[in-house]
């Protein structure tokens, strides 16, 4: 019987992210395989943290038209760098593109993981990304500021549904601000789509999602008509 057979699949995942030699930067070296827990993904942006450097990448996946992604919270995933040069964004100075769509490997809990999202957690202190208001011109940015928050709400966070659009969005207040984010979340736009209801939040919220709400992560996302506006990528338990 091998290894892969006698042990349980989450001590192995376990063992593979504990024996992952830690760095403290990135490893950006195009054709490189990067170790990695999802901590939030659709199709226009996946999040990860790298379990060698405990840093928040943005993966550029290169899902197939019509593939909707499949990674979930937490999955341990595998993915290889692309030898493209198109990495400097300056809007999204974490954004990585990979070769090919990520292996998934199994899902990583364990009580580590909570003091490395607490060590991730963003400050409270300014506004939300740098500046005030939901969007800001892509060609002000510079590459000094990073394009992905972890958030400890001080209120909320409550989710709502617009029955005019139909949009979902997530409400939650932070640094003395009441933030509005546009929800980029399937998960949570399919819950609301479920539940068919306008609003959840408190108890209610964390009975649908299967757990008490700890962060909300948010994003610059790609530009619209020369603006990146700040959206919900998901909301995420302590662990």
């Amino acid at each position: 019987m091998s290894l892969f057979q006698s042990k349980k699949p989450e001590k192995i995942n376990r063992r593979l992210v504990h024996k992952t030699p830690n760095s403290q930067f990135v490893d950006i070296e195009p054709g490189s395989t990067m170790l990695a827990i999802v901590l939030g993904s659709s199709n226009s942006i996946t999040t990860v943290m790298d379990v060698a450097s405990r840093s928040i990448v943005r993966w550029r996946v290169p899902w197939p038209t019509g593939v909707d992604s499949d990674l979930r919270l937490f999955d341990l995933v595998r993915g290889e760098l692309s030898f493209s040069t198109e990495r400097d964004d300056l809007a999204q100075p974490e954004a990585l593109n990979l070769a090919d769509l990520p292996v998934r490997l199994g899902t990583y809990r364990h009580k580590r993981l909570r003091e490395w999202l607490e060590a991730l957690k963003t400050p409270t202190e300014g506004h939300l990304f740098g500046f005030r208001g939901p969007s800001s011109p892509y060609w002000e940015f510079r590459g000094e500021r990073p394009s992905v928050a972890l958030i400890t709400p001080e209120r909320g966070p409550q989710v709502l549904r617009r029955d005019d659009d139909g949009t979902t969005w997530v409400r939650f207040g932070w640094s003395g601000e009441d933030i509005w984010l546009f929800c980029d979340d399937p998960a949570l736009i399919r819950m609301m789509e479920t539940t068919r209801v306008s609003s959840l939040s408190g108890k209610d919220l964390a009975t649908a999602i299967g757990y008490k709400p700890q962060y909300v992560l948010a994003a610059l996302s790609d530009p619209v008509e020369g603006h990146c506006y700040k959206v919900c990528l998901g909301i995420l338990p302590r662990n």
